[in-house]
């Protein structure tokens, strides 16, 4: 290792804004890449802001060559609550960056695997966010184009210095594609939906922002049938549900959020959301007095956001393969082809290779696989037999 490297950890307010600054000067010349905004990098390190403080921990180091200069970042963290849910306990690293040195990179990663072998771990998955799946979660091997809201964006090198290290492919997750027209809906999906819509115990319905303790309630009962059952995932409690709905409030818009009922009762939903890093590159990561006022003349004058995000879509388990998840696109699809809809393509994010049932939904819309993320798993024992995630059907 070089001698000429020093790793330093961050806790103050200056080497702080070296982490935070580091990506800016790396991806200068990257059309593509949009400055996440510094809050919502900051807001993983906070304990008060960090719900997963509560049954964890962080550490993030910046790296420096003999000119003094930062040259590359990474994070580490254990959340206890899911590090044995697995063959080994496994902790996770994130927020990596660094040029194009694997001495560099290799430095970065060995004081993440020690630190996590000082706490119990005998693995760690990367890169990974300190918090929920939907942020900061996967290493972008393929499809370089804008990055979505809160998804890393990062050089294909990364993906060399990683496999060099010794990571393997642990999961692929596709952000899937479509344009909004209908156009590309499956017939098969259709005439299932439609079989859906003939039968009155099925109801679907958008959201109602006047109701939103409700639409907490029932977002919480789907998922926690719906995803709990899936590696890495926690069941949701309603503050928690509250809690999400209560962030995302300033963007939320009725005609996203969609519920499909059984007999009245909530069995899944399609969390859509607008794409608004397309405002946010304008912001230069400040959400500041200025940075507010610029996000509301993007937002709603000169209405810069053309793509809306499905963020997460959710079916209890009794009711899967019976349509109910095409007929809560088609149900959907019936405002988003009026005229007055604003959005003209969507993208489905965070759709896991585990996950084949979702796969198939968004296939069958007529979508296609936009950008790859790869999660890596490390185990430090280098004996053990490595295993991918579990398909769950």
């Amino acid at each position: 290792m070089k001698k000429d490297l020093t790793i330093i950890e961050v806790k103050d307010e200056k080497t702080i804004r070296e982490f935070l600054n580091l990506p800016v000067f790396l991806y200068k010349n990257e059309k593509n890449w949009i400055r996440p905004l510094d809050q919502d990098i900051e807001s993983v390190f906070i304990p008060k802001k960090n719900k997963y403080f509560r049954h964890g921990e962080a550490i993030r180091w910046i790296l420096k060559n003999e000119a003094n200069k930062t040259i590359g970042r990474i994070a580490a963290f254990i959340n206890r609550k899911t590090a044995k849910n697995n063959d080994q306990p496994t902790g996770g690293t994130g927020f990596f960056e660094c040029i194009n040195d694997k001495n560099a990179a290799f430095m970065l990663f060995n004081e993440c695997k020690e630190w996590l072998q000082e706490k119990g771990m005998e693995a760690m998955d990367g890169p990974i966010n300190f918090g929920d799946r939907d942020r900061w979660w996967g290493l972008q091997v393929d499809g370089f184009y804008e990055p979505n809201y809160c998804m890393p964006y990062n050089f294909l090198y990364y993906k060399d210095l990683f496999e060099a290290y010794g990571f393997k492919n642990y999961f692929n997750q596709y952000t899937y594609h479509t344009p909004i027209t209908g156009e590309g809906f499956d017939d098969a999906l259709r005439n299932v939906a439609e079989r859906v819509f003939k039968n009155p115990k099925y109801t679907f319905r958008h959201s109602n922002r006047k109701k939103m303790d409700v639409i907490a309630d029932e977002f919480r009962i789907i998922y926690n049938k719906a995803w709990a059952k899936f590696p890495g995932m926690n069941k949701m409690t309603n503050m928690s549900a509250k809690a999400i709905l209560n962030s995302i409030k300033p963007i939320f818009e009725e005609h996203l959020f969609w519920f499909g009922y059984y007999n009245n009762e909530p069995i899944a939903f399609f969390l859509m959301l607008p794409e608004i890093n397309q405002i946010i590159k304008h912001l230069n990561g400040k959400l500041n007095l200025i940075g507010k006022i610029k996000f509301f003349y993007y937002r709603k004058i000169k209405k810069s956001c053309s793509k809306v995000l499905a963020l997460i879509y959710g079916v209890i388990p009794e009711h899967q393969g019976k349509g109910v998840e095409g007929a809560l696109v088609i149900a959907f699809s019936k405002i988003a082809l009026s005229s007055k809809f604003p959005y003209k393509e969507m993208e489905m994010n965070w759709i896991g290779d585990f996950n084949p049932t979702m796969m198939r939904v968004a296939e069958r819309v007529g979508a296609k696989i936009r950008k790859t993320h790869t999660t890596y798993r490390y185990l430090f024992d280098r004996t053990k037999e490595f295993k991918r995630a579990r398909k769950v059907n």
